[in-house]
Protein backbone atom coordinates (compact mmCIF):
# COMPACT_ATOMS: atom_id res chain seq x y z
CA UNK A 1 0.00 0.00 0.00
CA UNK A 2 1.28 3.48 -0.85
CA UNK A 3 2.93 5.36 2.04
CA UNK A 4 1.48 8.33 3.89
CA UNK A 5 2.90 11.83 4.25
CA UNK A 6 2.02 14.42 6.91
CA UNK A 7 2.33 18.13 6.21
CA UNK A 8 1.40 21.34 8.02
CA UNK A 9 -1.46 23.39 6.61
CA UNK A 10 -0.21 26.97 6.25
CA UNK A 11 -2.37 30.09 6.47
CA UNK A 12 -3.73 31.18 3.09
CA UNK A 13 -1.43 34.19 2.57
CA UNK A 14 1.75 32.28 3.42
CA UNK A 15 0.73 29.28 1.34
CA UNK A 16 -0.05 31.53 -1.64
CA UNK A 17 3.29 33.33 -1.35
CA UNK A 18 5.31 30.09 -1.20
CA UNK A 19 3.23 28.34 -3.85
CA UNK A 20 3.71 31.22 -6.29
CA UNK A 21 7.49 31.06 -5.74
CA UNK A 22 7.46 27.28 -6.19
CA UNK A 23 5.53 27.54 -9.47
CA UNK A 24 7.96 30.20 -10.68
CA UNK A 25 11.23 28.47 -9.69
CA UNK A 26 10.73 24.71 -9.37
CA UNK A 27 11.35 22.86 -12.67
CA UNK A 28 7.86 22.48 -14.15
CA UNK A 29 8.34 18.89 -15.32
CA UNK A 30 9.28 17.85 -11.76
CA UNK A 31 6.77 19.96 -9.84
CA UNK A 32 3.84 17.67 -9.01
CA UNK A 33 2.96 19.41 -5.74
CA UNK A 34 1.92 22.68 -4.19
CA UNK A 35 4.14 24.35 -1.61
CA UNK A 36 4.22 22.37 1.64
CA UNK A 37 5.97 21.95 4.98
CA UNK A 38 6.56 18.22 5.50
CA UNK A 39 6.49 16.78 9.02
CA UNK A 40 6.80 13.10 7.98
CA UNK A 41 7.84 11.79 4.58
CA UNK A 42 6.97 8.09 4.77
CA UNK A 43 4.51 6.42 7.14
CA UNK A 44 2.99 2.98 6.54
CA UNK A 45 -0.06 3.25 4.29
CA UNK A 46 -1.80 0.35 5.99
CA UNK A 47 -1.79 2.37 9.26
CA UNK A 48 -3.89 5.21 7.84
CA UNK A 49 -6.63 5.06 10.51
CA UNK A 50 -4.12 5.00 13.38
CA UNK A 51 -2.13 7.86 11.86
CA UNK A 52 -5.24 10.00 11.48
CA UNK A 53 -6.37 9.17 15.03
CA UNK A 54 -2.97 10.21 16.39
CA UNK A 55 -3.07 13.46 14.40
CA UNK A 56 -6.47 14.26 15.88
CA UNK A 57 -5.30 13.33 19.39
CA UNK A 58 -2.34 15.73 19.41
CA UNK A 59 -3.68 18.59 17.25
CA UNK A 60 -3.47 21.94 19.05
CA UNK A 61 -6.67 23.86 19.73
CA UNK A 62 -5.34 27.05 18.11
CA UNK A 63 -3.12 28.03 15.20
CA UNK A 64 0.62 27.59 15.71
CA UNK A 65 2.88 30.60 15.16
CA UNK A 66 5.72 30.12 12.68
CA UNK A 67 8.67 32.45 12.18
CA UNK A 68 9.82 32.52 8.56
CA UNK A 69 13.46 33.47 9.03
CA UNK A 70 14.79 33.51 5.48
CA UNK A 71 15.94 31.57 2.45
CA UNK A 72 18.27 28.60 2.94
CA UNK A 73 20.44 26.89 0.35
CA UNK A 74 19.67 23.27 -0.51
CA UNK A 75 22.70 23.10 -2.79
CA UNK A 76 20.64 22.62 -5.95
CA UNK A 77 17.61 24.51 -4.64
CA UNK A 78 16.24 26.99 -2.13
CA UNK A 79 13.87 26.66 0.82
CA UNK A 80 12.54 29.05 3.44
CA UNK A 81 13.52 28.20 7.00
CA UNK A 82 10.76 28.05 9.59
CA UNK A 83 11.28 28.33 13.36
CA UNK A 84 8.49 27.27 15.68
CA UNK A 85 9.03 25.65 19.08
CA UNK A 86 5.33 24.63 19.28
CA UNK A 87 5.54 22.95 15.86
CA UNK A 88 8.76 21.18 16.86
CA UNK A 89 7.08 19.93 20.05
CA UNK A 90 4.06 18.69 18.11
CA UNK A 91 6.27 16.88 15.64
CA UNK A 92 8.34 15.35 18.46
CA UNK A 93 5.21 13.94 20.09
CA UNK A 94 4.12 12.34 16.82
CA UNK A 95 7.64 10.98 16.26
CA UNK A 96 7.51 9.42 19.73
CA UNK A 97 4.19 7.73 18.93
CA UNK A 98 5.45 6.47 15.57
CA UNK A 99 9.09 5.74 16.46
CA UNK A 100 8.89 2.11 15.27
CA UNK A 101 7.60 3.21 11.85
CA UNK A 102 10.02 6.03 11.09
CA UNK A 103 12.38 5.79 8.13
CA UNK A 104 15.93 7.14 8.46
CA UNK A 105 14.80 10.38 6.79
CA UNK A 106 12.05 10.88 9.36
CA UNK A 107 14.39 10.01 12.26
CA UNK A 108 16.78 12.81 11.31
CA UNK A 109 16.57 16.13 13.11
CA UNK A 110 13.51 18.17 12.20
CA UNK A 111 14.43 21.33 10.28
CA UNK A 112 11.11 22.84 9.16
CA UNK A 113 11.22 24.48 5.75
CA UNK A 114 9.23 25.09 2.58
CA UNK A 115 11.08 24.26 -0.62
CA UNK A 116 10.49 26.67 -3.51
CA UNK A 117 13.21 25.36 -5.83
CA UNK A 118 15.04 22.06 -6.19
CA UNK A 119 16.93 19.95 -8.73
CA UNK A 120 18.41 22.89 -10.62
CA UNK A 121 22.07 23.71 -11.32
CA UNK A 122 23.83 25.04 -8.20
CA UNK A 123 24.55 28.41 -9.81
CA UNK A 124 20.83 28.89 -10.57
CA UNK A 125 19.99 28.07 -6.94
CA UNK A 126 22.64 30.51 -5.65
CA UNK A 127 21.21 33.27 -7.85
CA UNK A 128 17.66 32.67 -6.62
CA UNK A 129 18.77 32.62 -2.99
CA UNK A 130 20.59 35.93 -3.43
CA UNK A 131 17.55 37.44 -5.13
CA UNK A 132 15.18 36.24 -2.41
CA UNK A 133 17.51 37.46 0.37
CA UNK A 134 17.72 40.91 -1.18
CA UNK A 135 14.02 41.59 -0.71
CA UNK A 136 13.34 39.46 2.37
CA UNK A 137 12.13 40.52 5.80
CA UNK A 138 11.37 37.86 8.40
CA UNK A 139 7.66 37.39 9.02
CA UNK A 140 5.21 35.46 11.15
CA UNK A 141 2.99 32.85 9.57
CA UNK A 142 0.51 30.36 11.03
CA UNK A 143 0.11 26.63 10.93
CA UNK A 144 -3.62 25.98 10.86
CA UNK A 145 -3.85 22.21 10.71
CA UNK A 146 -2.33 18.90 9.70
CA UNK A 147 -2.77 17.34 6.27
CA UNK A 148 -2.52 13.60 5.68
CA UNK A 149 -1.57 12.59 2.16
CA UNK A 150 -1.19 9.34 0.24
CA UNK A 151 1.92 9.21 -1.97
CA UNK A 152 1.00 8.27 -5.55
CA UNK A 153 4.45 7.95 -7.13
CA UNK A 154 4.83 11.70 -7.77
CA UNK A 155 1.58 13.47 -6.99
CA UNK A 156 -0.12 13.13 -3.60
CA UNK A 157 -3.81 12.56 -2.78
CA UNK A 158 -5.31 14.25 0.27
CA UNK A 159 -6.62 11.66 2.72
CA UNK A 160 -7.60 13.85 5.70
CA UNK A 161 -7.39 17.35 7.11
CA UNK A 162 -7.11 17.91 10.87
CA UNK A 163 -7.71 21.60 11.66
CA UNK A 164 -6.31 23.32 14.72
CA UNK A 165 -9.53 24.62 16.33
Amino acid sequence: MEPLIVTLKLDVDTFSRFDRLRREHFPAKLNHLSAHLTLFHHLPGEERDRVEADLRAVAPTAAVDLQVTGPRSLGRGVAFEIVSPPLSSLRAELARRWAHWLTPQDRQGFRPHVTVQNKVPAEEARALKASLEAGFSPFTARGEGLLLWRYLGGPWALEAEVPFI
